[in-house]
């Protein structure tokens, strides 16, 4: 017979999966974050129309948006999308404003998105190489230290480890993402060339390797063994 508390002890990567699961928001929160940008690509390769590519990334969050207060849900995610839509929408006004083209502001649209994943990329690198893995206060926050797990090395073992696969998608990102721009702007490569890799690069090859990452980190949680200092019974997790 198991021991009476048996139930209620937390694992370090219990913790994380189910941090994961409620900041990914699954399969529909992937597509709330990507479609918008998919059709802002795909109307401006088209019709080569700025404010229509707007609309329509503006218009793919909406219903998103739409259905989420009909079916009652969390609007964490499409709120996401739509706040990279107003912050996209914002560059392109000022590209054009300081005189760009309609090509130039339509390439000023990703730039916040290579610009943030740039900084997240670095903060996590500098986390992980200070000793203070930024996946560990995930756990801090759970069990009710928010530091306290520093004093575990098998737990900040993992939570490097975990921090370095979570950083890897935005880092590539950054790495792909960033010569097209620049090539774009300064260099021999075609506007509109580069819109159509950027799209692919950010949607397409983002997915693949953030599941490719995700993946990498359930099988490394999959072990479940590292218990969770002063856990008590898990919060349940709620459907995206």
């Amino acid at each position: 017979m198991s021991e009476p508390h048996a139930a209620t002890v937390e694992t370090v990567e219990a913790v994380v999966r189910r941090r994961m699961s409620a900041s990914l928001g699954g399969r529909r929160g992937m597509l709330e974050a990507g479609l918008p940008g998919v059709a802002f690509t795909v109307v401006w390769l088209i019709s080569k129309d700025l404010r229509s590519s707007l609309i329509a990334g503006a218009l793919v969050a909406g219903i998103a948006l739409v259905l989420r207060l009909v079916q009652r849900s969390t609007l964490q995610y499409v709120g996401n999308a739509i706040f990279g839509i107003l912050i996209g929408w914002l560059v392109v006004r000022l590209a054009g404003s300081l005189g760009g083209t309609e090509q130039d502001q339509a390439l000023a649209y990703f730039v916040p998105g290579v610009l943030f994943s740039g900084v997240y990329t670095i903060a996590m690198v500098a986390s992980c190489l200070s000793g203070w893995p930024l996946i560990g206060f995930m756990v801090g926050s759970v069990s009710g230290d928010p530091t306290g797990w520093h004093a575990d090395r098998q737990v900040v073992r993992l939570c490097t480890r975990l921090t370095w696969l979570f950083l890897l998608p935005g880092a590539i990102g950054v790495l792909l993402q960033g010569p097209v721009l620049l090539l774009a702007y300064y260099g021999p490569l075609d506007k509109d060339t580069a819109v159509l890799l950027l799209g692919i690069l950010r949607t397409g090859l983002g997915w693949v390797l953030r599941i490719g990452s995700w993946g990498a980190m359930v099988w490394l949680l999959a072990r479940n063994h590292t218990p969770l200092e002063g856990a008590t019974e898990p919060d349940p997790v709620r459907p995206a």
